[in-house]
């Protein structure tokens, strides 16, 4: 396991000579290093050297993927620097011996590498190390106006990190711009209706996430020859409309009939049969079930012709069929093809057009910049020149992560070095160090491409570079690497993957290392319907659980006790991994883990709502601004918050519903002795955080509500141990986010709770070292632990893609050659067979490469589990691949339970709430005055709610006084206000100009705030009435306003009329214009309707 494993150039050297190399700073070199090899150990080693060489800190530049990665080469490098500037003259010379140099010229530069760390602390500028996308930024802020122009892009324009958030106003706006365009109209109207409104719209957002391949690809001309017509791959379909109409021709058609007529005088049923089905279809005037009918007749479902059939003619005619169904494909897939582009453009223009009025840029943006600035024959030289004045070496990290335009972009530069005399740049070229492993490219889905790293070694082939290849992993274990080595070259042997040189290890590990399978759960035999029948459930306290649950649970179970038998033995928690492709087994595990207590963390993002800590705070926030949301209030109250009962909150519903009044107004109005101490509680604070929520910002609001409500000590007090840091870690995510979240621009708790509810915010989660650590595969990249558990490892991962778009980029292209909508890959057209195979060929090879990752990640354990699949996939299974491994143990049966001491820090004592002493305070701030703007908008507000409420009922006056006192205290107005508004709500309701829009024979319809899609945004309607009209109707948006005179300001003309024609856009087509009128009011504080001119 210690053998050759190091190379340069093809050619097998010792450890000394291949680190000589590449730690040098003044050669460039592309290394192939496999997982554990060290790379961002070269990579940082290499920066050293090239600092004592006198390189400038600011002359050097790392480049890696994600921030995390940059932050760790900057740690590493400080921590190194810091180590050598305290260690001893003998200890710098072996770390520079170690790094390449030798022990000549490592003494001589001992005392340098001493005082490299007061030299950096000292610099004014640091290495730079940034991600991809943070070098393309840096690019694009020196990029001329004109190009930022001609790219679409707003000048100092903020990066947007996650494009799901504008998708939603790009898809009205779209939506818009389809509906004012016939011919738009009816592309998207075919579409929804072939593929569902739904899936449609999925369809055509994912082109956002493809945007770049797409834009490249229309402006290079391959989406038009991406899925060519039937007719461009047989000249027997040119001049036909539809390639079934070939059926018709003499010669097809003859043939049909003579095969119909030979089988039906056969004396036998069977030929018969199918030739009156035969004839019946030829009679059909539909070309295309002409074309299937005849098809089924001769063919089963298979396609295989059916037997007992026997005639002249009729293995030609059914060649004949088959050749006419598949141009039928692959001239619907080339309609759908065209449909789908024409449909992408537009909302791509949309999306560019939300961009630039926010003033964003996404990362395809930041690429798309850099590759025009690198490209340029005018832009380049200039740029170049900048380039070359201030970077001097160049390094880049987890190279095989790299998509196609950013290595365009990359080649675009360094290859301009390439030839004599530093070819077409005319410049010495910098250091170049790439580092990465193609058996870890695991990132397609990112458009990651492995292929760049052949480029690569390529271009620094003619940089007169070396090319290396390190097998050597200071990682696994022996009996870990075997299991690795005999996994890939069974692969390897099979055709199924690439080259694959065998590992080697450290000799003398500290551990011999195992590799176990626990026992796959088995699927049980299919139940007959009445043995699978269950018994009656009550699904309020019952939960169902389908079988497929079921047997996740059981696996997951099973790795459960293994970890806490591991943890029984002295294993730390904090030293296992479990891996997965898929979060939904993780999911699983995590609820099994929490059954025996044992701490577990999921170190990778996750969605802030999915933490039920945060939807508990966001329900209270809404029963804050909303006190009609009965629902969010019941939830806040049963919730830790308060720790309200079941008795307490069917006592709340029994006396809102006796009063006829909402939760919030039934719990303020019950008197002290009905209520239950943690309804007297609830009921004390909601009361205050209402009043805050009127003049607090969110951020504010809420950090009193954890104070106040005590939040932290409740949740600490209310999950268990495991989850303890994990619920506190969501609650501090939530006030942080209240404050980042957009700038902080979302004033009101209103918009925030809204914004929490609509987008699907992520946060880091915290790690916690002492737990057990659940991870996908991807997330566990560049991580390793002792023992790693991989699960669900015999499932099928073969599935054909539905409504996706089938790109192919070679490296070395400037464009895709290939960028084709393809509604599902099981039906593909003839055209893209090739380009499907190359896909599927490319996902097969990811998939052993995420084995690859997955089993590298283990220093000394290495475990599997499995639960066998629905059907047997066509490709081999991870689970399949490692049973045929020598070596491997069995770890049959449930594991035993682990002793209650040893079920870790879940089995505590409950955390006991104490409570301090109430400080005095000194002196109570006087609140500040509100001013006359404010409180005549919060009237205004309280008018609008409560007419809002009122004009729902069937009696608008029946409790008119409650309703408009409740719109009251929910907008803090004090009595006069208060007043103020019953004054106006009952002008408005008893007026006789606004009573037809109440009630009366002539009200057809009537909606309170009606939402509505114009231009993009979304409007919202205080009032939009039917009235009958003859034997046509009218429609009338109604806006109150509590002026007098609000047609007099030009600002609410304008508004109202943009109201009344968003609806007559809306109404376009769904009812006769000559019979439809479109009127917009203004309804007035005094009561008044002042209609908007025409």
């Amino acid at each position: 396991m210690n053998g050759a494993a190091y190379r340069v150039d093809s050619a097998l050297v010792a450890r000394e000579e291949f680190y000589r190399i590449a730690c040098d700073p003044a050669r460039s070199v592309v290394v192939e290093a496999c997982a554990g090899a060290g790379k961002t150990w070269m990579l940082v080693s290499r920066i050293l050297r090239a600092l004592l060489d006198g390189v400038e800190p600011q002359q050097i530049l790392a480049i890696t993927f994600t921030k995390k990665a940059a932050a760790e080469m900057r740690h590493r490098l400080m921590q190194w620097l810091a180590q050598f500037a305290a260690c001893s003259e003998e200890q710098r010379v072996q770390e520079l011996v170690a790094r390449g140099l030798d022990p000549a010229a490592a003494r001589r530069q001992a005392p340098v590498l001493g005082g490299l760390y007061e030299r950096l602390l000292c610099s004014p500028q640091a290495v730079e190390i940034r991600t991809f996308h943070a070098w393309f930024s840096q690019l694009m802020r020196a990029a001329p106006l004109e190009v930022l122009d001609e790219l679409g892009l707003p000048p100092q324009a903020e990066l947007l990190e996650d494009v799901e958030e504008l998708k939603p106003q790009a898809w009205r706006q779209f939506l818009a711009a389809v509906a004012a365009d016939e011919a738009l109209r009816a592309d998207f109207e075919a579409l929804v209706l072939q593929r569902g409104r739904h899936t449609a719209q999925q369809w055509l957002l994912n082109v956002i996430d493809k945007r770049v391949e797409f834009e490249l690809a229309a402006r290079h001309g391959v989406l038009e020859r991406s899925v060519p017509p039937a007719a461009a791959l047989d000249a027997a379909y040119a001049g036909l409309s539809h390639p079934a109409q070939r059926v018709r021709s003499p010669a097809v058609a003859s043939l049909l009939r003579e095969v119909a007529q030979a089988l039906g005088r056969q004396g036998k049923a069977t030929p018969q049969k199918q030739a009156a089905l035969l004839q019946q279809a030829l009679e059909e005037a539909d070309d295309l079930r002409c074309v299937e009918g005849a098809f089924a007749a001769l063919c089963t479902k298979a396609g295989e012709p059916r037997k007992h059939l026997d005639a002249p003619g009729l293995d030609e005619a059914v060649a004949f069929l088959r050749d006419i169904r598949v141009a039928v494909v692959q001239h619907e897939a080339h309609l759908e093809h065209q449909r789908m582009v024409r449909l992408a453009q537009v909302l791509l223009e949309q999306y560019a057009r939300v961009k630039r009025a926010r003033g964003l840029a996404d990362m395809a943006d930041l690429e798309r910049c850099a590759l025009r600035l690198l490209q340029d024959v005018q832009l380049a030289g200039w740029l170049q020149e900048r380039l070359d004045a201030r970077i001097r070496q160049v390094l880049i990290d987890e190279f095989q992560d790299t998509n196609p335009l950013q290595w365009q972009a990359l080649s675009s530069w360094l290859g301009s070095y390439a030839g004599a005399g530093g070819g077409a740049s005319g410049q010495q070229p910098p250091g170049i160090f790439i580092v990465g492993d193609p058996k870890q490219s695991i990132y397609r889905f990112r458009r990651a491409e492995p292929r760049v790293f052949d480029a690569a070694k390529e271009l620094v082939r003619e940089l007169g570079g070396a090319v290396l290849a390190c097998d050597h992993t200071r990682r696994n274990a022996p009996g870990v690497l075997e299991a690795v080595n005999a996994v890939f070259r069974a692969a390897q042997d099979e055709r199924a993957y690439g080259e694959f040189r065998a590992h080697t290890t450290e000799p003398g590990h500290a551990h011999a290392g195992e590799v176990a399978a626990i026992e796959r759960v088995e699927r049980p035999a299919k139940e007959t319907a009445e043995e699978g029948e269950a018994g009656w459930r009550d699904s309020l306290v019952t939960p169902r659980h389908e079988p497929e649950v079921l047997l996740r649970l059981q696996e997951a179970r099973r790795v459960a006790g293994h970890i806490a038998r591991l943890v029984a033995q002295g294993r730390r928690p904090g030293d296992i991994f479990v891996l997965s492709r898929k979060r939904a087994s993780l999911r699983v595990l995590a609820e099994a883990l929490r059954e025996l207590h044992l701490p577990f963390a999921t170190p990778e993002d996750s969605v802030l709502m999915d933490a039920l800590e945060v939807r508990d705070v966001v329900a209270l926030l809404d029963a804050l601004v909303s006190p009609q949301h009965d629902l969010s209030l019941a939830h806040a109250l049963r919730s830790p918050i308060f720790g309200a009962s079941d008795a307490d909150l069917v006592a709340l519903a029994q006396a809102a519903r006796a009063g006829g009044r909402g939760w919030m107004q039934a719990l303020a109005g019950l008197p002290e002795e009905a209520l239950s101490p943690a309804l007297q509680r609830a009921r004390r604070l909601l009361a205050a955080w209402r009043e805050d929520a009127l003049r607090l910002p969110p951020h504010d609001l809420l950090d009193r509500i954890v104070a106040q409500g005590e939040l932290r000590a409740r949740y600490a007090a209310a999950v268990p141990a495991e989850l303890r840091s994990a619920a506190l870690a969501h609650l501090d995510a939530l006030l942080a986010l209240a404050l980042e979240l957009d700038g902080g621009r979302y004033a009101t708790p209103y918009k925030l709770v809204r914004a929490l509810r609509r987008r699907p915010l992520s946060v880091k989660s915290r790690t916690d070292a002492q737990a057990v650590q659940l991870l996908t595969v991807h997330g566990a990249k560049g991580l390793e632990a002792p023992v790693v558990f991989i699960m669900d490892t015999d499932s099928a991962s073969d599935r054909p893609e539905r409504t996706t778009a089938l790109i192919d980029w070679p490296a070395e292209a400037a464009c895709p050659d290939c960028f084709a909508f393809i509604a599902s890959e099981a039906r593909v057209p003839p055209s893209l067979a090739a380009v499907l195979e190359h896909e599927r060929q490319a996902r097969a090879r990811e998939e052993l490469n995420g084995l690859y990752v997955a089993m590298t990640r283990a220093r000394e354990q290495l475990v599997f589990s499995a639960t066998a699949p629905h059907r047997r996939p066509s490709e081999r299974t991870w689970w399949e691949r490692i049973g045929e491994v020598p070596g491997v143990v069995r770890w049959e049966g449930e594991p035993e339970p682990a002793p209650a001491a040893a079920a870790g820090p879940g089995a505590a004592a409950p955390l006991v709430l104490c409570e301090l002493p109430a400080l005095p305070r000194a002196a109570e701030a006087v609140a500040p005055s509100v001013p006359q703007a404010a409180t005549t908008a919060r009237v205004g507000e309280a008018v609008h709610r409560a007419l809002e409420w009122l004009t729902a009922r069937p009696d608008p006056l029946d409790g008119w006084r409650e309703t408009v006192a409740a719109a009251a205290r929910a907008f803090g107005l004090d009595d006069s206000q208060r007043a103020h508004a019953e004054h106006v709500v009952a002008r408005v309701l008893t007026s006789d100009a606004f009573r037809p829009f109440l009630a009366g024979e002539r009200l057809r319809w009537a909606g309170n705030e009606v939402p509505l899609a114009h231009g993009g945004q979304v409007l919202r309607v205080d009032r939009l009435v039917q009235l009958a009209d003859g034997e046509g109707c009218q429609w009338w948006v109604l806006d109150y306003k509590l002026d007098h005179a609000p047609h007099e300001l030009a600002a609410y003309r304008e508004q109202l009329a943009r109201y009344r024609e968003a609806v007559r856009e809306a109404l376009a087509g769904r009812e006769p214009h000559a019979q439809v009128q479109v009127r917009a009011a203004f309804v007035t504080g005094r009561g008044e309707v002042i209609e908007l001119p025409a």
